[in-house]
């Protein structure tokens, strides 16, 4: 199969993220887009994706019926909600083809739900899809593992578009399990996400969360380790969000060939 364009699914076709993989497909060799998805109901149903993403016409019509288009397809892109990966991932299984999910704000349950479809699916899940933020997650473990957290603390600050619905981001949870993972401990046993009023002093081995929004920020992350009298800090700017559209097809065209399984960028990137 791996001499020929790989047939790719986009679904929520019409949105932000959807016309950005539909442009990125188009101008990536080793892909092509096979269908385009949108929820029933939708005004996009029936209209062309390429006009959609500002390409002009390229033949693919935007549909509401997921199912018909995994079966024929190789693989589908999601950047969607929690509730809809689940349901793609379940038809993914099913079809025995390649998802990867860039969906974030996913629940335990969900979580499971996806683990349980990658018995049949090639599953590629990630908090972040580009190539900087997974380098900056094994650097930021390789920082925790180093630094004693009885003299450093840390401290993950992200900012993002006024727009964005869940919070901490999905990166910002994949850089606090990469400090946790680092230190060898469970990060939701140790996260702070919230200080208001008389806190008392910042308990030793920590993590801190702060998150910002507003304007038109697509994305930024620090990882701030900070100890007595001094202070390194680990940052990623997304200036263009083409950047997880290009991790998701890389993504998708690694995962081709592998057996059904549950993988992140890291695999992807070889960088577990």
């Amino acid at each position: 199969m791996s001499g020929t364009n790989m047939k790719l699914v986009v679904v929520g076709a019409a949105g932000r993220m959807g016309q950005t993989l539909i442009r990125v497909i188009s101008a990536m060799p080793g892909a092509v887009l096979f269908a385009a998805v949108e929820r029933p109901g939708s005004a996009f149903i029936g209209r062309d994706a390429g006009e959609i993403a500002g390409l002009g016409p390229i033949g693919v019509t935007i549909t509401d019926k997921p199912l018909e288009a995994f079966v024929d397809a190789e693989g589908v892109l999601d950047f969607t909600s929690p509730a809809a990966s689940v349901e793609f991932s379940g038809l993914a299984a099913q079809a025995r083809i390649v998802h990867v999910i860039g969906t974030t704000g996913s629940s335990a349950q969900d979580e499971a739900k996806f683990k349980a479809a990658a018995r049949h699916a090639r599953i590629v899940k990630s908090g972040n899809m580009s190539l900087g933020v997974n380098l900056l997650g094994a650097l930021t473990e390789q920082a925790a593992r180093a630094l004693d957290p009885a003299g450093w603390d840390i401290e993950i600050l992200e900012m993002h578009h006024k727009h964005k619905v869940d919070a901490p981001s999905g990166t910002a949870l994949l850089l606090g399990e990469a400090a946790a993972r680092g230190r060898d401990i469970d990060l939701a046993a140790h996260s702070v996400r919230v200080r208001d009023g008389h806190t008392g002093a910042r308990a030793a081995g920590a993590i801190g969360f702060a998150t910002l929004r507003g304007g038109s920020v697509i994305g930024e992350h620090s990882v701030i380790l900070a100890g007595e009298g001094e202070q390194v800090t680990l940052s990623h700017s997304a200036t263009d969000r083409s950047i997880f559209a290009r991790g998701a097809v890389t993504a998708a065209l690694w995962a081709r060939d592998r057996k059904p399984g549950f993988y992140s960028m890291s695999d992807v990137l070889g960088l577990s």
